[in-house]
């Protein structure tokens, strides 16, 4: 399933976490399937680093610098993608980060509340920031991003996981809400995912079965897709072979 068989000529599509692996996958995808973006980081300088041609297009606009975690600084995010293109048709958000290692009893809160704010808190405030504009034109597609340990607890990660499982509960109950509204709401849950980061993390791990970031972008396209108009509040593997 390449990008080009999607036309996505006449979307806007919000690119949240841009400058990340997954998000410059998913930027690349759906600029080849000729949707305008909206690419947005916490600094816009590493987008423009990150995706140097795509960021010169005429179609693509850099949101200043943006912390997912502000409501008002995602508000303003959302209000210059509608000064430049006057609609947002889909959100496809790749926020999200790991941090786990160390049993429950040695979890610093601060560990907890960082998870929390990297991955659940940011889904729930860009969701919310472009629902209106999604109500009034009664149309639009989320798609937030989870993880497998969303959907069970792990050894030395409750932080980590307990954040992914909020964001799965996330796109369920939003997706309850919005259904009969024109908007699609669903997750992906990648598994290993193939980066430079990963393979520095764990350098004695067979990297064979993980899953490369281009093939989760083609998830993400699917999702925005009229071919999945039938799908709320779904969370789909994205395991690869691991």
């Amino acid at each position: 399933m390449d990008a080009c068989r999607f036309d996505f000529r006449s979307s806007v599509v919000v690119v949240a976490g841009a400058s990340g692996t997954l998000g410059r996958a998913v930027a690349l995808a759906f600029a080849e399937a000729g949707a305008s973006l909206v690419l947005v980081s916490r600094n816009a300088d590493s987008v423009r680093a990150a995706l140097p041609e795509l960021c010169a297009a005429s179609t693509t606009l850099v949101a200043p610098s943006t912390d997912l975690n502000n409501p008002d600084a995602t508000q303003a995010m959302v209000g210059k993608a509608l000064d430049r293109f006057g609609r947002i048709d889909v959100l496809a958000n790749t926020v999200g980060g790991y941090r786990a290692g160390e049993p429950l009893q040695r979890t610093d809160l601060s560990d907890w509340d960082a998870m929390m704010a990297l991955n659940a808190r940011t889904a729930f405030v860009v969701s919310r920031a472009v629902l209106p504009v999604m109500l009034d034109q009664g149309r639009g597609r989320i798609i937030l991003t989870a993880a497998r340990g969303a959907l069970q607890g792990k050894h030395h990660a409750a932080a980590y996981t307990a954040s992914k499982a909020a964001v799965a509960r996330l796109t369920e109950s939003l997706a309850d809400e919005v259904k009969h509204l024109g908007i699609n709401v669903n997750c992906v849950l990648p598994g290993t995912i193939d980066t430079d980061s990963n393979r520095r993390a764990l350098p004695y791990t067979d990297t064979a079965n993980w899953v490369p970031p281009q093939d989760i972008a083609r998830v993400f396209l699917f999702l925005a897709s009229e071919a999945a108009s039938a799908i709320h509040g779904a969370l789909i593997p994205a395991y690869g072979l691991s």
